[in-house]
């Protein structure tokens, strides 16, 4: 992995973990899916104008509109949306924590759907990393969070698992650019008709929540999808996800920084042995990719 793939890689895990932080704060004075049926719909026409001032094309092959679809539906109107959905009752530090645990999901599914053979390094990942899920969980339900907002965060971190395991049709081909365009209307318009359903279109604009709007639109959104999908076309989808064992860290530091939420002694555990078994769970991948 040269240097490039990793500060690429490291930028990618400090933009996605922030987003928590970020929606956190523009969940507090506008409807959640609303919201982001405006963000996605400006930040696609961005990206299509960016990709189209780049050469590319948005002619796609077949592998790739599918994915987009898929990617589009399960990361943001599933993932985005439903997070959130749930932040305007649970802190960022938790949803970003249990978001944390969606390389733990996929190595699972792929064990337990794809029937993929799962190293006993891998295995103990798998429950060393959902332990230090449960260690969170049962601190947090003691405190009183809301656990309908959880049970959000569990469903949102299985749609972008499912859409990881989409990433290989996705990323090969070229127009990477326009693909990241193009999944943010499929999440706009599914989130659109989702908020005209159940929302009220109630917003109460201020400079706070306009930055962290643009923020989320520019920087997790649009450059974080980037570089996400130029890191797995770079160095492949395996080593790639290693650096989402970053993410917890990420995630509870941005926003106990920004929006000084408090952390107990089990969160901080629960984060390292989270860490612990996404690493292992991606260095047994490693391993069975060399042999």
């Amino acid at each position: 992995m040269d240097f490039r793939a990793i500060a690429m890689g490291l930028l990618f895990a400090f933009l996605w973990s922030s987003a928590f932080t970020s929606a956190r704060i523009i969940v507090a004075d506008a409807p959640p899916f609303a919201i982001s049926a405006i963000r996605f719909t400006i930040a696609g026409a961005i990206g299509v104008i960016i990709a189209r001032a780049m050469g590319q094309s948005w002619h796609l092959t077949p592998a790739q509109w599918r994915a987009t679809l898929i990617f589009g539906l399960c990361q943001n109107a599933l993932y985005l949306g439903l997070n959130f959905l749930a932040m305007t009752t649970v802190e960022a530090s938790l949803a970003s924590i249990i978001a944390s645990a969606m390389p733990l999901i996929v190595a699972l599914l792929g064990w337990v759907v794809l029937r993929e053979k799962l190293p006993r390094l891998a295995a103990f990942g798998l429950v060393v990393g959902f332990a230090g899920v449960i260690l969170i969980m049962g601190g947090r339900i003691n405190e009183g969070v809301d656990m309908f907002g959880v049970s959000l965060c569990l469903i949102a971190a299985l749609a972008l698992a499912v859409a990881t395991l989409m990433m290989r049709g996705a990323s090969s081909g070229g127009n990477l650019m326009m693909i990241v365009g193009l999944q943010m209307f499929v999440g706009a318009g599914v989130l659109f008709i989702a908020s005209l359903i159940f929302e009220t279109w109630e917003f109460n604009w201020n400079w706070r929540m306009g930055a962290a709007f643009t923020y989320t639109i520019l920087g997790p959104g649009l450059l974080a999808t980037f570089l996400w999908f130029s890191l797995v076309a770079r160095i492949g989808a395996v080593k790639a996800a290693t650096f989402h064992f970053l993410n917890p860290f990420f995630g509870v530091a941005v926003a106990a920084v920004i929006l000084g939420e408090s952390l107990e002694i089990t969160d901080i555990i629960g984060v390292f042995i989270i860490a612990a078994g996404i690493l292992a769970v991606q260095l047994s991948k490693h391993s069975t990719t060399r042999m």
